[in-house]
Order: structure tokens, then sequence, then C-alpha cells
């Protein structure tokens, strides 16, 4: 990755993350083969026995629809906002997986 697209504060930027070419074309070709499986397994023997109506195609389309969002959001998930907090270094709570997995042995 060049670093064009690494984080995002703003829908501007969260879609200038997701149409970023190199993110683009990886949430397409997930959506594609994904998409495919999951077509085939559930719409392709109803469409082929012609028993097809309007809520199977809309079924059909959300079949691809859904994988290219899922994708997006991990790849959004990937590149966080740029005001994400830091992580809690100190104070109550830390140290307590420590101790806990100390206490184990």
């Amino acid at each position: 990755m060049d670093g064009t697209a690494s984080t995002w504060s703003t829908p501007r930027e969260l879609v200038r993350v997701v149409l970023a070419p190199q993110h683009l074309k990886r949430t397409i070709s997930i959506a594609l083969i994904v998409g495919t499986v999951f077509f085939t397994m559930n719409q392709l023997g109803i469409i082929l026995d012609g028993r097809a109506t309007a809520v199977v195609w809309v079924n059909a389309a959300l079949t691809y629809v859904t994988p290219l969002l899922v994708s997006n959001f991990g790849i959004l998930s990937a590149h966080p906002t740029a005001h994400c907090p830091p992580a809690v270094t100190s104070g109550p709570m830390t140290g307590i997986r420590d101790h806990h997995q100390s206490s184990k042995s």
C-alpha cells in the first residue's frame, strides 16, 4: 500500500479509502467470488427452474452487495479514523489480564 488512503475521519475521507484502487480491486474481487458461491448455493436452482420472482432477484443482488459491504468494513476497520483515542496504558483496569495469567501458574 502506498499510504494515500491510510486513515479517515470524515465521510469524504471514508469514501476516498473505500474507492482507493488497491482497496476497490480487492473488495470487488471478494464480492464476486463470495457472491458467486452464495448465489450458486442459494438462488441458482430457483432461477434455473424458472421460479424466480422479484424477491429472488433482489436476494441475488444482495448476495453480491453483502460481501462487498463486509469487505469494505474490514478495510475501514484496518484503517482507523485519524481521531482514534490512544490505547489505555495506565489506570485501574491495566494489568488485570497479566494478574489473571500469573495467578494460573
